[in-house]
Order: structure tokens, then sequence, then C-alpha cells
């Protein structure tokens, strides 16, 4: 865990704050909730003026959607950012603000999260921290607010804007500045009656000599992970600069389009920077798409609708199991590599089968303790059958299945199934039950498993109902061997 933040596969959430669909659902910190303890790292929080302009609601911008306010969600990241995973928590802003509400965020930020936020001395990282360098803190991504003001007609100084810098502090770590507890700093402040400004003078006595010994960070120094969306060419947009790090945001589509003719760029880009994709705009149910291309291209950060319950999501639960399910996955050597002639790895290339694995589905058990009898068929036993395969780069995805076994609460199969792997370092066993039905079969289970962390032998596998909770008694007994 000591790489920079940029070699992990990160546990990404989108919109993290929707309890339904796009649209029209409710606003809430109780999603946001239920991804920290299933141990998503991003949180994703649009934030927007309230009705009165002068605070900050969390909402899906131009819907119907109801707004949950942006300080009920802060309180509840801290409260159950570390209850899964000690890693850093990464809260990505899609920032629609005045520069006034932006003051407000960072005092917001700074007296919720106090210690816990990191944020750097410098004004450019060159290179990410690890994830243990930032165990147990909270880190701000968005776009910087000159980019954002520009986007809205004009920089902040034609704006009547004049933005005071922070005096530099003494640098504590290679990382940046040793982060002071601001909540310790402002009582003490209010103590000494004083102001706990950001970036700016006394507003009471109109004294230009007294300024507050507490100064705060201004909001735009509170960011750690720089973010935007290509100006240009999405191409272009991949040029990674020597001596600063960035995050970049692409739709599914974009990422799409950019892949399918420079596919080397992206991994390179991804050598150093992150990259963040996002569900493409008419996703209104708040369903998924494939992770797999983001994946396979470096992509840190695949955000997905953790509320869009549906295979996507299966593999995205089953993806993040790996490494202890700690929300960082250590990225293949294969994607972090430069050749000495210049080249990186190729997505689109033919490659040699790496790996072969030998799954053998032997029985199941449990559901005649976790179903009614009757769930599946009224007057007899259910008829199951078992589907299993590969989820991962196009070569390597397939799914096969077992035969029925009729009229039986413990079906015995007892047959095997061999995948040929290209890149079994990314690739997801699939694993899914079915009850054999006249018109649509009956679902009986599910699970997803990171395929370079299975270990060989037999073993009961448990499996999970279609929302991703683990059955209590349900499970199959299967065999693994990498030949």
């Amino acid at each position: 865990m000591n790489a920079p933040l940029s070699h992990y596969f990160i546990y990404t959430g989108h919109n993290s704050y929707l309890t339904g669909n796009q649209l029209s659902s409710d606003c809430s910190d109780l999603p946001i909730i239920k991804a920290l303890q299933l141990g998503v790292r991003v949180i994703e929080l649009d934030i927007w003026p309230n009705s009165s302009k002068d605070d900050i609601d969390v909402l899906h911008g131009r819907t119907l959607t109801a707004p949950v306010s942006l300080i009920k969600c802060l309180r509840s990241i801290k409260e159950y950012a570390f209850v899964a995973s000690p890693y850093p928590v990464i809260i990505t802003l899609e920032d629609h603000l005045t520069f006034d509400l932006q003051a407000k965020v960072a005092k917001m930020v700074l007296e919720v999260f106090g210690g816990m936020l990191y944020y750097p001395e410098s004004k450019h990282l060159q290179e990410f921290p690890s994830p243990e360098a930032l165990k147990g803190r909270v880190i701000l991504s968005t776009k910087p607010p000159k980019e954002y003001l520009e986007s809205k007609g004009g920089t902040m100084k034609e704006r009547g804007v004049e933005p005071q810098f922070r005096k530099g502090e003494s640098e504590a770590a290679a990382w940046g500045i040793e982060v002071p507890d601001i909540q310790e700093e402002m009582q003490v402040a209010e103590k000494n009656g004083d102001d706990l400004l950001y970036g700016g003078k006394s507003s009471e006595d109109g004294d230009e000599n007294k300024t507050c010994k507490h100064k705060a960070p201004e909001y735009k120094h509170l960011i750690t992970i720089k973010a935007g969306k290509p100006k240009g060419a999405i191409v272009d947009a991949l040029n990674s600069d020597p001596e600063k790090v960035r995050r970049l945001s692409l739709s599914e589509q974009e990422l799409a389009k950019v892949a399918a003719s420079h596919g080397p760029n992206i991994v390179r880009f991804t050598h150093r920077n992150l990259l963040r994709i996002y569900p493409k705009g008419t996703r209104f149910d708040s369903s998924n798409y494939n992770p797999f291309l983001g994946w396979v291209h470096g992509a840190q950060m695949v955000a997905f609708n953790m509320q869009g319950y549906g295979r996507a999501l299966w593999l995205m639960h089953g993806f993040y199991k790996a490494n202890g399910g700690c929300g960082y996955v250590k990225k293949p050597e294969f994607l972090m590599q430069t050749c000495p002639d210049g080249k990186v790895f190729d997505p689109k290339a033919d490659l040699p089968v790496k790996a072969t694995l030998k799954v053998k589905v032997y029985m199941g058990d449990g559901w005649q303790k976790d179903f009614e009898q009757t769930h599946f068929d009224t007057y007899s036993p259910p008829d199951f059958y078992t589907k299993v395969g590969i989820a991962g780069v196009p070569s390597d995805s397939v799914m096969m299945k077992t035969k029925a076994v009729e009229d039986s609460w413990v079906p015995v199969w007892e047959e095997e199934f061999v995948f040929p792997l290209t890149v079994p370092e990314i690739a997801v066993l699939r694993v899914e039950v079915h009850e054999q039905d006249v018109s649509d079969d009956d679902f009986g289970g599910q699970t997803a498993l990171p395929v370079m962390e299975l270990r060989p032998g037999i073993r009961a596998v448990p499996l999970f109902d279609q929302k991703g909770l683990k059955f209590r008694n349900v499970k199959l007994l299967m065999g693994f061997e990498f030949v």
C-alpha cells in the first residue's frame, strides 16, 4: 500500500447521495453511509446553492431530486469513513457554487473533518501520496475554482474577486503539511476574540493592521486532487505534465471512443494521473456499464451507481473483494510499465493465454433454510442449475452452465469448466444459481470473485442476493485449480 494512489484501482461511487433513479429520487446521506460500509472509497457529491442562496445543498441538478444538506452528508462521511477500511476517502465535488459559497464549503469541511482532512503544502502535487501515507485521511477532489468561474464567464479577477493566498507553512513531510486540528484552532481563536478568516482581514473593527493569527486555508488550497474534463480533443487531454499530476473525467462513451484508437495513450496517462469514468447521462434508472474497459486501460476511478442493482454492480462488488476488501486494489505491473522503446501496454493487442482456471461445481445447499418452501415451485422441489463464467477483457469473457437437477433442494452437479485467461489479473469469476421454470427462471443466488485471489482446492462458496447481501445458509461446494 506504499505506491502512489495512481497505482491502484479505487472503489468509486457515482452520485453517491441518490436513493434511486437519477431524475426524481430523494437525495440522502443514507446511500453514502451504505457505500462507505461496503468499502467504497470515493464519494461523489453534487453541490448547489440552496433555494435562498445562503447555504449548500447536495442534489442532482436540474432534475426533480429532493435535496439533502451538504453539512449532513459531510458529518455522515466523517462518522462512517473508516468503518470498513482505514485507507483514504476521496470526496469528489461536482461544484456549482459562487465564490462566497465555496468559502462556506471550506469552512464546513475544516470544521467537520479537522485534522482528518489532508491537503498539501505545494500548489500542485508532482506525485500522489500512497494509501498507506493517507490512512485515516479525507481528501477533496474537484475542478479548481478559477476553472469553474472561467467556464461561467470570466476570471475571478474580472468578476471582482481578489483571492488572498495563504502564507506558506513549514513543510512537515514529503507529501505536504501535517494538517493541524482546525477545530482546536477555531476554539482558540474564538476564545481570543479573533475571527477565523478565509484569506481576508478582520471584518468587525475595520483595523487593517489586525489580521487573524489563525487563518484557515482557502477553498482552492483544500483541493488535493485537481480535476477537470477535456476542453478540446480527448487525446490531447491525455498528455501528461511531468511537473504535476491531476484527475481527468470521461464518460463511458468518451472512454469507448478514445480507447478505439488511442488505448496506449490512456494507459500512459494513468501511470501517474488519475482517470475517472462515469456513467452516461441517459442511465436515468441508475444502471451501470461494463467496468472492464476502464480497468484494462488503467482507469483508477470507474464510478458506479451503487444503488443500481444488477450484474454490473455484482462485478464491482466482486472485484473489490480483493486486497482484503479495503477499497484499493493494486494495478497489475503491465499497466504501470514503459518499455525501453517507450511503448506501453496496448489493450487491443492479441495476447497469449497467461493462466488457465479449472472450476468444478460439485453441489449446493441452504436454500431450504433461506427460502419459503413454495418460493420456487408451488408443488415440487426446485430445479436448480448453476451458471459459471468469466468477466474480464473480451477474449476472456464467457458464460457456461450446468445441467438442471430436477426436484432437489440439495442439487449435485459435479461438472467442470475450463477458462483460458489472457488477462487473469483483472478477471472476475461469475457464479449464478437459477431455478429452471417454464417461463422466467427464478434467481437463486450469485457471487463474483477476483480470479487472482482464488485459493486452489475445494471451497465452500457463499452466495448473495440480488442486492449484494449474503444469504445466511446458501452455499456452493466448488473446486478451483490453476493449470
